[in-house]
């Protein structure tokens, strides 16, 4: 059985930085794309980040509010994917998901893509 962990979210003031993880146990992610959501009330889950494995090579992508202040990275030693946060503004506050695709290294912005998820870590940031 696979699962997906989450972990590292917390409550932080706005500038500061976290670094997110998410453990896979079950499963080897190696060459499948593993990709980070978030979702907030009343919306539905938005694109963070995804690495994956695309025509012999790694392929990482960001959400656009994003991009230039997380990155994603991947520990395939522990299987353990990682998001690390900087700059945070109040916009970044949710409850982040681990998602992984169980049969394409794509990664893709669609939550609909993704077979696992993780339970979620909250996210707060204060101005």
């Amino acid at each position: 059985q696979v699962w997906l962990v989450d972990s590292g979210g917390e409550s932080v003031q706005a500038g500061r930085s976290l670094r997110l993880s998410c453990t896979a146990t079950g499963w080897s992610f190696r060459y499948y794309a593993m990709a980070w959501f978030r979702q907030t009330p009343g919306k539905g889950r938005e694109f963070v980040a995804g690495i994956g494995w695309s025509n012999g090579g790694d392929q990482i992508n960001y959400g656009d509010r994003v991009r230039g202040r997380f990155s994603i990275v991947r520990d395939q030693a522990n299987n353990i994917v990682h998001l690390q946060m900087s700059g945070l503004k109040s916009e970044d506050t949710g409850i982040y998901y681990c998602a992984g695709r169980s049969t394409s290294g794509v990664v893709s912005l669609s939550a609909d893509r993704y077979t696992y998820w993780g339970q979620g870590t909250q996210v707060a940031v204060s101005s």
